[in-house]
Formats: C-alpha cells, sequence, structure tokens
C-alpha cells in the first residue's frame, strides 16, 4: 500500500492552483469569509483591475465578471499556460512577470490569492488614489503540525514571519490605510500518505527541496501513524487584508 501510494502521488501533475486530486484524501476547512465572493464583487465595479501571482487563473476565473482592463501575472510557465487558456477568452491580459511593469496610478484595484511576498510600495505605486489591494493571505505556521513533522521545530521567527500584524505594518509605511483585517485558523486533515506527497510537491514552501526520495523514511513513519491513528490533522491559518490608496 505504502509503495503503490508513493507512486500514484508522485506521478499525478501539480500544475495549475486546482487541489481537486485530493478530494477524498485531505480536507480543509474554508475561511467564512469567501474570498472568490468577495473578490467578484470588487471586481464588478472596477475598471481596471491587476490580479498578481495568478496561479492557473482558477480564482479570477470564477468570477462573474472582469473589469474592462483586467491584468493578470503569473512567472512558473505551466500556470502561465493555463492561466493564458482561461483567462485570456475573457479579455484578460496574462503578463509572465515576477515584478510591476505597469505605470503608476493605473489600476482601481490590485488582488492577490495566497501571494509568496507582498511587495507593498510597488502595489502602492500602481494603484490609483482611492483604490484598494484585496488580498487573502497564508498566516503564521499554516500547517507547521506538517512541517515539523519533517523538519523539526521551528524558530519562532519562522513561525511568525507571516503574521497579519506585519502585514498592516508594511501597509501603512508604503502609504495604505488598511480598511479590513481578518484571521482565521483552520482544520486540515489528510487522510493518506499520498495526499501529503501531493501536498508537498504542489506547495512547495512548506518544505523546501522536499522529494520522496530524500523523506521516505518520514514519510512511512507517517503512513504507519495514518494507518494506525487516522487521518493527520494539521491546522492552516489564513487571514484577510483590505487595504486602500488615500
Amino acid at each position: 500500500m505504502f509503495d503503490a501510494l508513493m507512486a500514484e502521488a508522485s506521478a499525478v501533475s501539480v500544475d495549475g492552483w486546482d487541489f481537486s486530486w485530493l478530494d477524498g484524501r485531505a480536507t480543509e476547512a474554508r475561511p467564512s469569509w469567501g474570498y472568490q465572493r468577495l473578490l467578484g464583487e470588487r471586481l464588478r465595479s472596477a475598471q481596471a483591475a491587476l490580479d498578481l501571482e495568478t496561479g492557473g487563473g482558477e480564482v479570477l476565473d470564477g468570477c462573474p465578471s472582469l473589469p474592462p482592463l483586467m491584468v493578470a501575472t503569473e512567472s512558473w510557465p505551466p500556470n502561465l499556460a493555463r492561466a493564458s487558456a482561461r483567462l485570456r477568452p475573457r479579455g484578460a491580459d496574462v503578463v509572465a512577470t515576477t515584478g510591476f511593469p505597469f505605470r503608476d496610478d493605473v489600476f482601481d484595484l490590485v488582488s492577490s490569492r495566497h501571494p509568496v511576498t507582498t511587495d507593498w510600495r510597488e502595489i502602492a505605486r500602481v494603484l490609483r488614489p482611492g483604490g484598494t489591494y484585496f488580498s487573502q493571505q497564508v498566516g503564521p505556521a499554516s500547517v507547521f503540525e506538517l512541517v515539523e513533522f519533517f523538519l523539526g521545530p521551528q524558530p519562532a521567527e519562522g513561525r511568525n514571519s507571516r503574521h497579519p500584524d506585519r502585514a498592516v505594518r508594511a501597509a501603512e509605511a508604503a502609504g495604505l490605510t488598511v480598511v479590513d483585517l481578518r484571521h482565521e485558523k483552520l482544520r486540515t486533515e489528510f487522510s493518506d500518505i499520498g495526499a501529503v506527497v501531493y501536498f508537498l510537491r504542489k506547495v512547495i514552501w512548506m518544505v523546501p527541496g522536499f522529494t520522496v526520495a530524500q523523506y521516505r523514511g518520514k514519510l512511512r513513519e507517517l503512513h504507519e501513524r495514518i494507518e494506525r491513528d487516522g487521518p493527520f490533522v494539521a491546522h492552516s491559518t489564513r487571514f484577510l487584508i483590505e487595504a486602500r490608496k488615500p
């Protein structure tokens, strides 16, 4: 069973930002605020919007309407191809970049779901006066029960590096005013070791450099634990932040 699960989870594609392969194998509670719904409401009233690190374009494509000027950025080639196929037919421009090759004061909405980093000063620069940055982000020590199973106890700096209070301070330092901030801790369960392998292959910053070969011993240990005790339980953290340019 262990070897079969390893082979299956190692072979499946991890392109894009669709986690449907985990259906029936892992669960994660969703934040109560409903990011995609709220983003859709803001896009409906926008004239020019920018979605950063759009992934495969799944979240943006799930919004009912897009503004007259809609730009999405993505840098990873497999995701870029998926985002282009989804979003260009809807009139969006998909730009291959990790930066901000845009003029000052262009967008009245900038959004991002689970950005790796947030360049607050560049966001403030490209927003029009009165414009809004709207983002759902990974919070502090997210799924660290799993991270620490593989890597051992993590230092306090690592556990708190994505704390929402830091985001507020950075936004304000860039000249933005935070108008909404919400934070939730959410239960996550992994029902088999294949789900763990898939997750760590896809969310590559959780256990940097993860490979099945390198962590085979720990994976077998976790497999036996799940078989004996049931699903491995962890907790993800998320925060919603909305900041406005005066």
